[in-house]
């Protein structure tokens, strides 16, 4: 087992466990300098992460020698927590950076490697969360508070948790506070998170069949506004818009820039294109493939043609200098006719009749010739 765990974990083939680590982990960072000569020596920070997106920021006083996926015992306000190293080195450093920390005094101090009576009480801690969350909402409401308690993180001593909540308006939560630390005798700290933090934090399945964004990698949120559906051309539903957070989805500003430099593309919606026979007004749009459907009338499908974004501005210039072509599409060039398929008409037997075909007589067994 030690030498299969050796080979598995080990650096072959230009990739090393220390940078790779637990991939299991949300907001995971590939470490990419791990394997640089003295990269532990430049820094003694280390980045450490809690449950879910819970970060800290804690100097590697003591010198231990550790490495992505070590589980540690960190300083903290009172006592202490538990949780697992994922950079060290020169990008933890990069990484504090980003995380705008106002003071030293946010950099705390990293104990020890959790030791098995460190992780007994961690996982005593855990295992109160979920009730603690169930009664703490059963406060809330009898205290008559517009908020919602999304979840409970204990820290891994217990004497310490963590309330997140939601709440649309401004909560006076004083009272609350006196009512749980009567109730689970712990230190009591509110959170308050947004919607789309809920949903990163609780996960679930998108209407696209894969693991939300926000559970998986996303490691911020951007605003996102309707302008970025009415780019990429969608219906502005607000069913189909909407996450599982309730609010706009975050993955309509993923191509949106593509979807505006495609767009610069094609003619203005207002134009209108001008032939011998008719006058043509713009019905849909293929942004990314360049191509534009024209109509004869303004709010119904007549006539319909495409044409591609280059030969509708090839007509718009043709209109600014008095002329008409005689169709939309470029002369010589005769209009591409729809073959109509109906996949519903047709002999059903037709099946039967290939299986027939693909069935080979058997040889039949010749008879025995008698010679005169």
């Amino acid at each position: 087992m030690e030498k299969e765990y050796e080979i598995r974990t080990g650096c072959d083939r230009g990739l090393c466990h220390q940078a790779v680590g637990r991939q299991d982990r949300q907001l995971n960072t590939y470490d990419w300098l791990a394997d640089v000569p003295g990269n532990q020596q430049t820094t003694d920070l280390v980045e450490v992460q809690f449950k879910h997106t819970r970060k800290g920021y804690y100097h590697n006083v003591n010198n231990l020698p550790l490495k992505k996926g070590d589980i540690v015992a960190v300083e903290a306000s009172p006592g202490h927590d538990i949780g697992v190293v994922t950079l060290t080195g020169r990008l933890a450093n990069i990484q504090m950076k980003k995380a705008n920390l106002k003071s030293a005094d946010d950099i705390k101090r990293v104990y020890r490697l959790a030791r098995q009576v460190d992780m007994d009480k961690f996982r005593e801690a855990k295992a109160r969360e979920h009730e603690t969350m169930i009664e703490s909402r059963q406060i809330a409401k009898g205290l008559g508070l517009d908020m919602k308690i999304g979840d409970v993180e204990y820290q891994g001593d217990g004497q310490k948790a963590i309330f997140y909540y939601i709440a649309d308006e401004r909560v006076d939560f004083r009272q609350l506070i006196k009512d749980l630390a009567a109730a689970f005798h712990v230190r009591i700290e509110m959170k308050q998170i947004g919607a789309r933090q809920e949903a990163g934090r609780i996960g679930g399945t998108g209407p696209c069949g894969r693991e939300l964004c926000c559970a998986t990698w996303m490691k911020n949120f951007v605003s996102v506004s309707t302008n970025a559906a009415r780019f990429q051309d969608i219906s502005l539903n607000p069913q189909k818009l909407a996450g599982m957070c309730a609010k706009l989805k975050c993955c309509l500003n993923y191509e949106v820039d593509d979807y505006i430099e495609a767009g610069r593309r094609l003619p203005g919606r207002e134009v209108v294109l001008q032939t011998q026979d008719a006058d043509y007004y713009l019905f849909k749009s293929d942004i990314l493939a360049g191509l534009v459907t024209y109509s004869t009338d303004k709010n119904l499908a007549a006539n319909v043609e495409t044409i591609s974004a280059e030969r509708a501005k090839q007509i718009i210039d043709m209109n600014r200098h008095g002329e008409k072509p005689e169709s939309l599409h470029e002369s010589g060039k005769a209009k591409p006719q729809k073959v109509h398929v109906d996949l519903a008409g047709g002999d059903i037997n037709r099946f039967d009749k290939a299986k027939k075909k693909k069935k080979k007589k058997k040889p039949q067994p010749k008879k025995d010739e008698h010679q005169d």
